[in-house]
């Protein structure tokens, strides 16, 4: 037989009791370790202050050139 309890008016095997307190340890654990979400990143990049409209051109096809470069190795 079982060790029986009275919780809240009930009669509760010691099972049950064993059962609540490790899903209850498991749970909290798995919760704790997973994290927070996972916001992304702003994609805004700081103003680019060129002197000719060539030089920002150059700037914006160089950093498009960066950003494609790093995509392809992931």
């Amino acid at each position: 037989m079982v060790q029986m309890y009275t919780i809240l008016g009930r009669q509760v095997g010691s099972h049950w009791l064993a059962i609540a307190t490790l899903s209850t340890l498991f749970t909290g654990t798995y919760l704790a370790s997973s994290g927070g979400s996972s916001k992304k990143q702003s994609t805004t990049t700081p103003p680019i202050n060129a002197s000719t409209p060539d030089e920002a051109d150059f700037i914006k096809k160089f950093l498009e050139e960066a950003d494609g470069k790093k995509e392809a190795k992931h």
